[in-house]
């Protein structure tokens, strides 16, 4: 029988799921063709693939992560993650009256009723009848995207109400209405689907539902994850790395102040802002640690003056000064940042600790601004890129623990940093000792790993 891949024919759709078998009973002759082509694609793309593994230094993580994680990560689809729906048809129904009370305030405002949903009509009210300068033009107008929206909000209210209501109608649409739609009625459960193939860094991303993406330091994004519960004689167990990609900036440039403060046990947000501001630890407010936090994160994501100032509502020039206060002290993680830069334009990729490879070809565009892009692609990815090769890591010998010592505790859920496990009662302390040690002993760095843990009857509760 001749490959589809040879003979360039139409492939039949998938099949269609369902009945106890799992697809529908009584194959037909164009399904078994169908199956048998797809099996003979995959045996005839092995070889070459498995050659440009190897060539470009990849096969082990193929084979001792990508590989092996794929069946951590089919477990966990099929036992997802319990629903309240009464939790969400009440949050629902909350946000829908919070909704119409910031509609209210937005007409009172702009003087006059509009489609707050239109992008046109908002643009007219900003900037033609409030006056408001405009910031980015698109090819249909005047951008009124989040970003430029969060910078206007510092000159007006009307645009911090809209943010508001947008987000407000995010979280209902996306996830206190989607949700219900997507529980199973035979398990009570959301089951995600978990792709290891989508994002460019390494990261695990999940869809129908998205469970990655609820915004956790909203007050409503938290209400939502209190509809996230454990089953009857369970909790949920959640596992947090902290500040992982700090740490593997520390490993990586081997800087020495972020290497002793980690070392050291100390508040690295509150010690940077010592160093920015000139103040004793001891003197340092909670909004200088805020401004700090902000700039260590930044830096690994290579914030510039401009960016900084709109994330912390500070001026330029204050940003700018953090941002040299920081690269003087940290003459490590300047240097690093200088160094990726160099060979990511040599060589046309950046790697992690597991040799992960990311391409930027960004990094020989003509163009300024895609080229600084690529840079921040550059010096991002490697930090970024081994947080998620670590935690996949872990994940996988997380799970061959459980299976090992018996315990019927199931990993459930992936945020980027997070693990969270539904586990019997009885189970909870060993469980929770062979977490917290198999993350925090996943790679060993030049630095401590730590993992914070936290227990409840649900999501919001645990994390």
């Amino acid at each position: 029988m001749p490959s589809l891949l040879a003979t360039g024919e139409t492939i039949f759709p998938p099949l269609v799921k369902g009945g106890e078998g799992g697809f529908e009973t009584g194959f037909c002759d164009e399904m078994t063709r169908y199956i048998c082509q797809r099996a003979d694609i995959i045996f005839r793309l092995t070889g070459i693939l498995e050659k440009k593994l190897v060539e470009t230094g990849v096969l082990d993580l193929f084979r001792n992560v990508e590989i092996p994680l794929a069946e951590v990560l089919a477990d966990m689809e099929m036992a997802g993650i319990r629903v309240n729906p009464h939790i969400l048809m009440s949050l629902s129904k909350e946000m829908e009256r919070d909704m119409n009370i910031i509609c209210r305030r937005i007409y009172t405002i702009a003087g006059e009723e509009f489609n707050i949903n239109s992008p046109k009509q908002l643009s007219n009210i900003l900037f033609n009848k409030i006056g408001l300068k405009p910031i980015r033009k698109t090819r249909t107008g005047y951008s009124t995207d989040e970003g430029v929206l969060t910078e206007l909000a510092l000159q007006h209210e009307l645009p911090a109400e809209i943010l508001s209501y947008r987000q407000l109608a995010k979280i209902k649409s996306t996830y206190a209405d989607a949700l219900l739609s997507l529980i199973n009625p035979e398990t009570g459960c959301v089951h995600t689907s978990f792709s290891q193939t989508v994002t460019t860094t390494g990261r695990l991303s999940s869809s129908k539902p998205n469970l990655q993406n609820i915004p956790i330091r909203t007050e409503m994004g938290q209400r939502i994850r209190e509809a996230f519960i454990s089953k009857d004689g369970c909790v949920l167990l959640s596992a947090d790395y902290s500040q992982i990609e700090l740490r593997i900036l520390a490993h990586m440039s081997g800087d020495e102040l972020l290497t002793e403060a980690f070392r050291q046990n100390e508040d690295v947000h509150t010690r940077t802002a010592s160093e920015i501001f000139g103040l004793r630890p001891s003197d340092v407010t909670p909004e200088m640690r805020r401004r700090a936090k902000a700039v260590n994160f930044g830096i690994v994501y290579g914030i510039s003056p401009y960016g900084l100032a709109l994330d912390i509502g500070i001026s330029q020039q204050e940003a700018k000064e953090y941002i040299d206060n920081y690269f003087l002290r940290h003459r490590g993680v300047k240097s690093f940042i200088e160094d990726t830069i160099v060979k990511a334009k040599e060589v046309g990729y950046v790697t992690t600790l597991l040799n992960r490879r990311r391409y930027v070809p960004e990094l020989a565009s003509e163009d300024n601004s895609v080229r600084q892009f690529g840079e921040r692609i550059a010096v991002n990815t490697p930090v970024q890129g081994s947080a998620a090769d670590m935690i996949k890591l872990a994940m996988i010998n997380i799970q061959r623990r459980l299976v090992r010592e018996g315990l019927k505790a199931k990993m459930i859920l992936q945020v980027h940093d997070e693990l969270l496990f539904e586990v019997p009662e009885e189970e909870l302390a060993v469980t929770k000792n062979i977490v917290v040690e198999e993350m925090e002993g996943v790679i060993l760095l030049t630095v401590p790993l730590k993992a914070d843990s936290g227990v409840g009857k649900n999501w919001r509760e645990a994390g």
